[in-house]
């Protein structure tokens, strides 16, 4: 059985932390005492007595186990980091800090899996790439790519340098977020190719939709918004939306779980056309799961109150967060939302973890 593994990418948002978590989750149930470790991070959480990656947090929560900055999260180069590391290397252990993570969670647990960081390059100026750090933890790689065929190859290929040149084996590919209706195809032809290249194809993910919905919070980062009102129930989940000016019931009735974004000229002229169509069909739910109040562009506009906006907003729970960005703004910045799993998102969670178990065979790190 293979004692340490470290999950790397071909790039950013490709699936690491999906697939890590599923893979830590579907090794677990295998009965392996399996750990984990974030050797490098980027972007760290204050959580005032630990600084620790946003990564490490969610695992912690996922797998149940005491967080400890010097063990799942040992080296997070944040804004700074590197040019004070160019500046005096030699202040920095760096290296020191992972060997002590790693001899730890080594002596603890029977497979430790490692989430590597972006894509293969990312932390070399302070010489920790992700090729570097999988070589000193003696870890065997598998490698995440986005789904397709010719662009997803290339890509794979200039991401197995760093680790073949350092002599790191790399032991299989997962492919992430391929369209149902193509995965035949992909199979095919990946297959082919990773034949030629030695390389074992571990599995193929679906491209699951729900996994890419954002949540209100991260629609309040996107528009520099403020909230208004229900601030608690900034976990609801966005699944669609609906522009004040163009409301139709098909739209209504399709999804559930959507975004109301309108100026706050329309407010009340969209709630109650919603009000009107969903009483007409007799709708069991209230489709809106948040609402954006856009302004000019310039300026925060302030909420025009009415009685149906009151009503709605304190009967259903509604989060409504307002945004100086004019509503085509808005919905620009919303659309370029990366989405990513994080402790307030579960049932993406739950869903990761279901796509490992059904899509990627685990005799490689097994037997």
């Amino acid at each position: 059985m293979i004692r340490s593994v470290y999950v790397a990418a071909t790039g950013q948002h490709v699936g690491k932390t999906t697939s890590t978590l599923g893979l830590v989750s579907a090794l677990a149930r295998a009965g392996i005492k399996v750990g984990y470790c974030k050797p490098v991070g980027q972007q760290f959480l204050d959580l005032g007595n630990l600084k620790v990656d946003k990564d490490a947090l969610l695992f912690s929560k996922t797998m149940d186990f005491k967080l400890a900055e010097n063990i799942h999260s040992p080296v997070i180069l944040g804004k700074g980091a590197t040019a004070a590391y160019l500046d005096a290397p030699e202040k920095f252990d760096y290296a020191g800090r992972i060997r002590y993570a790693a001899d730890y969670l080594q002596q603890h647990y029977e497979m430790v899996v490692y989430e590597g960081t972006g894509h293969p390059g990312v932390g070399s100026v302070v010489n920790l790439s992700n090729a570097d750090v999988a070589k000193m933890l003696g870890a065997s790689v598998i490698i995440v790519v986005e789904g397709g065929i010719g662009n997803t190859l290339d890509k794979l290929y200039l991401s197995l340098c760093p680790f073949r040149q350092l002599g790191v084996p790399v032991i299989g590919v997962i492919v992430n977020k391929v369209r149902p209706d193509k995965i035949d195809k992909v199979r095919y032809y990946l297959q082919k190719k990773l034949k030629e290249m030695d390389l074992p194809l571990l599995g193929i993910l679906p491209y699951d939709k729900r996994l890419s919905h954002p949540i209100m919070a991260t629609i309040v980062h996107a528009v520099k918004g403020r909230v208004l009102a229900n601030e608690q129930y900034l976990d609801n989940r966005v699944e669609g939306f609906l522009s004040g000016t163009l409301l139709e019931e098909e739209q209504i009735t399709q999804v559930s779980n959507r975004l109301l974004v309108v100026s706050y000229k329309r407010l009340a002229e969209a709630l109650e056309r919603i009000r009107v169509i969903t009483e007409s069909i007799q709708l069991e739910y209230f489709p809106l799961s948040g609402i954006v109040i856009t302004g000019d562009g310039v300026h925060e506009k302030p909420v025009v109150h009415s009685s149906v906006f009151e009503h709605y907003t304190s009967q259903y729970n509604i989060p409504v967060i307002t945004t100086p960005f004019d509503t085509l703004g808005a919905v620009i910045k919303i659309s370029r939302i990366e989405v990513k799993i994080n402790t307030r998102t579960p049932w993406k969670v739950e869903r990761a973890i279901e796509l490992i178990n059904e899509h990627v065979d685990l005799d490689v790190l097994l037997h």
